[in-house]
């Protein structure tokens, strides 16, 4: 992979991640966050398509290395809501 197809990849996963973070409405940290989020989104999307048998959607080419964009803000989107989910603090009753 070229240095350009490297950075272009990066760039897809970091606004897929903050699309993710956008829907989940929990934002767990910059720029580079967003990337790693990106990236752990679309393999968790595929994963989850995988296991109910969707297909995969809108994938994006980058130097020969396939990105499913949908997956990955859906993906990004759970992994955030679930980190959301375990670090917010509780209200004590």
């Amino acid at each position: 992979m070229s240095p350009i197809g490297f950075l272009v990849l990066l760039v897809v996963a970091a606004i897929c991640g903050a699309l993710g973070q956008a829907i989940a409405g929990y934002s767990v940290g910059g720029c580079l966050i967003s990337i790693i989020v990106g990236f752990v989104g679309a393999y968790l999307g595929v994963w989850l398509a995988q296991q109910f048998g969707l297909p995969e959607l809108f994938v994006v080419n980058v130097d020969g290395q396939p990105f499913p964009i949908v997956w990955s803000v859906i993906g990004s989107a759970v992994l955030a809501a679930i980190v959301g989910f375990i670090s917010r603090p509780r209200a004590a009753y």
